[in-house]
């Protein structure tokens, strides 16, 4: 593959850098972390007409026809600047899983709103009887009634559930809850009878819930995929979404770089800056060098999944390196920070409370070690 942005990539970049540069200062993040909402119309309009939503949505549906790797460009971008509100949510989780699995119908139906910024989704997969993230163990169950699915079941950490539209909720429709096989995806209103949201706080402050379903009812053409197939959709779903997480620990890790190298040219001690002594020069090469292998990593296996050619070793092995190297650097720039980094109004605390929130999400890397070792036959 070609590691050289295409001249569209380098003005998506720039656009985004110098987008989010004037409308998502630190203090903005720090204001929206005590919002009750999370984000702003204002600025999920201004995205919406950049295009942002619709980048990797096909022309055919009112999108800009861009690829994954296009979003992950963007998703680095976003990353750097802590982006608050429900993008990831609605693009990566709730737009790509569309697009993995929902019928032509579906796809007419959610597509062009999602693109034109008027949807908002989410995506519910973790429960409370999973001590660990297990995506395939679901005990939530939908059972058939007449023309509709009836869901019973709670589902814990739903990323800004209070303000989507629709939430793709997994749920056993037949089989063992710890087996893949018997799982079913169904698009559910937020607004329907029976789901009740309870917010859960957060070391990131960012908006995640508790969401009980008690005899909802989904109609059957709300069913994404085929019924008992979804565990295989929801694998490809996760994968290109952690592929997209991969993307915003990237641009976290570089930012962090940048601030604390700045910081070492121009603090002082013993005379001199701080980062003319040893032991700071090479803090700051190893976090460059965790940066450059997240960075290698994650592009490559964007490619990969865009080219649909399978990968799930080098799809754990980039979330797994990248969630454990984005909090190596974060842990690094405290110590060439000193006392000054855990000021709660300077920047440097939104990177290390993002890593540890990122490195949990989709999977830590203790998880997708497990599915490495899996892929390898042990």
């Amino acid at each position: 593959m070609d590691f050289h942005f295409t001249e569209e990539q380098r003005i998506l970049q720039k656009t985004a850098r110098d987008f989010l540069q004037a409308e998502c200062p630190s203090s903005f993040v720090l204001e929206m972390e005590d919002d009750e909402k999370g984000y702003t119309q204002e600025l999920w309009n201004k995205m919406a007409e950049l295009g942002w939503m619709a980048l990797v949505i096909p022309e055919e549906y009112d999108g800009v026809g861009g690829n994954l790797v296009d979003l992950v460009v963007m998703l680095e971008e976003m990353g750097r600047f802590c982006l608050p509100g429900p993008f990831f949510s609605t693009v990566v989780l709730g737009c790509l899983g569309i697009m993995e699995a929902g019928s032509e119908e579906q796809m007419r139906t959610f597509l062009p709103k999602i693109g034109a910024g008027e949807l908002v989704l989410t995506m519910a997969i973790s429960e409370p009887q999973n001590r660990k993230y297990d995506p395939f163990r679901v005990g939530v169950k939908a059972e058939a009634k007449e023309n509709d699915f009836i869901i019973n079941g709670t589902k814990l950490f739903v990323p800004d559930a209070h303000v989507s539209d629709y939430i793709i909720c997994t749920a056993r429709t037949s089989g063992d809850q710890r087996s893949k096989e018997g799982v079913t995806l169904f698009v559910v209103s937020s607004k329907s009878p029976g789901i009740h949201m309870t917010p859960m706080k957060t070391l990131a402050g960012d908006k995640q819930f508790e969401v009980d379903f008690k005899e909802v009812s989904v109609p059957n053409d709300h069913v994404l995929g085929q019924i008992d197939q979804g565990g295989e959709i929801l694998e490809k779903i996760l994968q290109k979404g952690a592929i997209c997480k991969c993307a915003e620990m990237l641009g976290g890790s570089q930012k962090v770089l940048e601030i604390a190298t700045e910081y070492a040219k121009e603090r002082e001690q013993f005379g001199r800056p701080i980062g003319s002594f040893q032991a700071v020069q090479h803090h700051c090469s190893n976090m460059l060098m965790d940066i450059e292998g997240s960075r290698y990593i994650t592009y490559k296996v964007a490619w990969l999944l865009g080219e649909g050619i399978p990968c799930t070793k080098q799809v754990s092995a980039a979330k797994a390196w990248t969630s454990e190297g984005y909090k190596r650097v974060a842990g690094l720039g405290h110590q060439i920070m000193g006392a000054t980094g855990y000021i709660i109004e300077h920047d440097m605390p939104l990177y290390s409370r993002r890593a540890k929130i990122a490195e949990l999400a989709l999977g830590d890397a203790g998880y997708h070690r497990d599915v490495i070792a899996k892929e390898l036959g042990l």
